[in-house]
C-alpha cells in the first residue's frame, strides 16, 4: 500500500483560476466540482460556482488538490503558513516549472545553484503561495542514515 502527502490548497473564490494555472505549468488532468454540482446546501448563491473539490494529477507524480473555502467559513491564509516544495532530479524539468510559475510571481530567492543543490529557488506565485523548487542531491559527506534520539 502506498501513502502520499498531497498539498490541499485553500482559496476564496480563486481555486478554479489557480488550479487551471497550475495545470498550465505542470500539465496533467484537472478535475473540478463546484458546490452547485455537488448539491452542497446551503451555499451562498454567489459561491455556487466556486470549487468544492479540485484535483490536478500529472503523469510525473505531481498531485495537488484545492478548493474554495465556503463563504460562511473564516479564511485567512496568514503569513508563511505553508510552502509547497517541488523537488526533482531533472534540471530541465525543474527549470521549466520555475519559468512557468514565475509568471506574475515575486521572486524570494533567485533560481540558481546553492550549496546544497545544483538548482534552488523560492518564489511567491501570483496567488500568494510560496513555492520552493530544487534539484535533489544527497550531500556527499552525509549518507541517508537515520537519526536516532
Amino acid at each position: 500500500m502506498a501513502v502520499n502527502v498531497v498539498a490541499q490548497l485553500n482559496f476564496r473564490g480563486q481555486a478554479r483560476e489557480a488550479l487551471t494555472f497550475y495545470q498550465s505549468v505542470f500539465g496533467g488532468e484537472l478535475v473540478l466540482i463546484t458546490y452547485a454540482q455537488a448539491q452542497i446546501v446551503p451555499v451562498a448563491a454567489e459561491a455556487a460556482d466556486h470549487v468544492m473539490w479540485g484535483q490536478l494529477a500529472a503523469d510525473n507524480g505531481l498531485w495537488i488538490m484545492g478548493y474554495d473555502v465556503p463563504t460562511h467559513t473564516a479564511f485567512d491564509r496568514g503569513d508563511n503558513s505553508f510552502f509547497l516544495a517541488l523537488r526533482g532530479d531533472l534540471p530541465e524539468e525543474i527549470t521549466e516549472f520555475w519559468d512557468r510559475l514565475a509568471v506574475g510571481a515575486t521572486i524570494v530567492v533567485p533560481f540558481g545553484p546553492a550549496q546544497w543543490s545544483p538548482l534552488y529557488g523560492v518564489l511567491r506565485d501570483k496567488f500568494g503561495l510560496t513555492w520552493i523548487l530544487d534539484i535533489f542531491r544527497e550531500p556527499a559527506d552525509q549518507q541517508a542514515t537515520p537519526v536516532l534520539e
